[in-house]
């Protein structure tokens, strides 16, 4: 959860989610769709996909115990190099060194490590001499690891900062490369960076008069994946396109909104289509042919919802 994500927006996500599945088990054994309504808001929703299948596997492929090193956690779903050996580090005690965003700023710092890490190699680079730098192998790495990783993690989430480092609170400040040349924030150097993108939508509300709308499951891949959602167009004429002309008249277009993704601005129309009792939705709704269904409001809080089809849905009482 906390990869890509703030701890405050997590905390209430996370014991939620420790609640319905205490053990590997229990999340092994939910549906997707369980899974997925609790994660519904937090964003990265192939985290959750990833979660599940790997309790999954867990189960069936290593008897409900996770394996005990970085290398075998590693063919885990979801679970890379970083993430296997933060596990391997705390849980196992191994000798093996974790590379998140605070361990490379702690460290390229602290050794004045200088090179591009937007390249690959400078950034394998790095690995090697964070694995150098790891206790020495002859200590109780029972007891050694885990406090060394837990440091190098706090290290870089609460003193070396990426804007305003708190220096002089250091505890390896005499150590510190980045601090001897007066300028630690020129470290670590990355410079290719991601370009923000825009991306305009509109949004089918088809709705029956007793509070049931039509919504459909994202394809896996892609904005919203493995959700719920309202059927999703690239435009409002295509959108129109898909209903037959006497639902035209009953077309409302509700205010547009933006919601922000991390690297994406969603520019989202909403239209709401006021369908009989008894009329079915036309086939072929979605450009991607997902599968839908009616969903009365009490059915809303156990699907899995992107957080802004959640919050039109919370508006229904004022349409």
């Amino acid at each position: 959860m906390l990869q890509q994500t703030q701890v405050a927006a997590v905390l209430d996500y996370y014991a939620r989610f420790l609640q319905r599945f205490p053990t590997v088990s229990d999340l092994a054994a939910a549906g997707q769709d369980e899974v997925m309504a609790l994660w519904s808001g937090l964003g990265y929703y192939s985290r959750a996909r990833n979660l599940h299948r790997c309790a999954q596997d867990v189960m069936a492929l290593h008897a409900g115990q996770f394996p005990p090193t970085a290398q075998q956690l590693q063919s885990l779903p979801g679970i890379g190099r970083s993430t296997a050996a933060a596990i391997a580090s705390f849980c196992f005690g191994e000798r093996v060194a974790i590379l998140d965003g605070n361990a490379k700023r702690v460290l390229a710092r602290v050794i004045g490590f200088s090179d591009d890490l937007a390249h690959g190699a400078n950034e394998r680079a790095l690995w090697d001499l964070a694995t150098g730098l790891l206790p020495d192998q002859h200590q109780d790495l029972l007891q050694t690891m885990p406090r060394y990783t837990q440091g190098l993690m706090d290290l870089g989430a609460t003193i070396c900062l990426l804007r305003q480092p708190q220096c002089l609170l250091c505890p390896v400040q005499k150590l510190c490369r980045g601090f001897a040349t007066g300028e630690p924030g020129n470290y670590p150097v990355k410079t290719r960076k991601l370009k923000r993108s825009a991306q305009a939508l509109s949004l089918l509300w088809a709705r029956k008069p007793d509070g049931a709308v039509w919504l459909e499951k994202r394809p896996a891949s892609g904005i919203w994946g493995g959700l719920y959602c309202l059927p999703v167009f690239e435009s409002d004429d295509l959108l129109k396109a898909h209903l037959p002309p006497p639902l035209h008249a009953r077309l409302e277009a509700l205010p547009h909104f933006v919601h922000v993704l991390t690297h994406k601005d969603l520019h989202l129309s909403p239209w709401v289509a006021g369908f009989t009792p008894g009329q079915a939705m036309p086939k072929a709704t979605s450009p991607d042919g997902a599968a839908g269904a009616w969903f009365g409001p009490l059915a809303w809080p156990g699907l899995g919802l992107p957080a802004p089809i959640r919050k039109l849905l919370a508006q229904d009482t004022c349409i």
